[in-house]
């Protein structure tokens, strides 16, 4: 695979304050391996239940009807968009290379996964903020390699923000603190 390279000698030798860009024949990084079928197939049944646990959770909160939508409305679309595209996944499941095997920086998908659910756990009984911020640092500091500095303040930032639009602006009622 080519590449562009900055010859930042120029024709003289010496050096340019403004790279000259040129096509370089030198590999780029190796593309992690192909997942193969199996890992498809399971992937899109994994899409397929998240889907059937939504469908079922927004059946539990009550659909409505198209003239009088319930609670369960979006859940209940989303639900169904997610079975569809599973089966569409699942369909497919020969045809993609393009699926990455799981490696060990899957770990990171893994461990946002597990905060969220975290997430939603203690959000109804300890109110918004705290696992807001708690998330909001795990995901900058820990996922994202962010400095503590910009963890912190972006991290109270968002509570503030949050905060300020749902509950003060919008009068939203979700569990919180204050």
């Amino acid at each position: 695979m080519e590449r562009l390279a900055p010859d930042l000698q120029g024709p003289g030798g010496g050096a340019q304050d403004q790279p000259e860009w040129q096509v370089s024949t030198e590999p780029v990084d190796e593309r992690p391996p192909s997942a193969g079928p199996l890992s498809n197939l399971i992937a899109a049944a994994v899409v397929v239940i998240l889907g059937g646990a939504a469908i079922a959770g927004s059946l539990a909160l009550g659909a409505g009807s198209p003239s009088e939508p319930g609670p369960g409305t979006w859940p209940l679309i989303i639900g169904a968009v997610l079975v569809v595209l599973g089966l569409a996944l699942a369909v497919r499941a020969r045809d993609t290379g393009e699926a990455e095997r799981f490696t060990r920086s899957g770990l990171l998908v893994a461990a946002a996964v597990a905060s969220m659910i975290a997430f939603v756990a203690v959000i109804a009984t300890i109110g918004f903020e705290i696992p807001t911020l708690l998330l909001a640092f795990v995901w900058l500091r820990f996922l994202g390699h962010e400095s503590w500095r910009t963890s912190i303040i972006t991290s109270v930032g968002i509570v503030v923000v949050f905060y300020a639009l749902f509950v003060g602006a919008l009068d939203v009622t979700i569990p919180h603190l204050f």
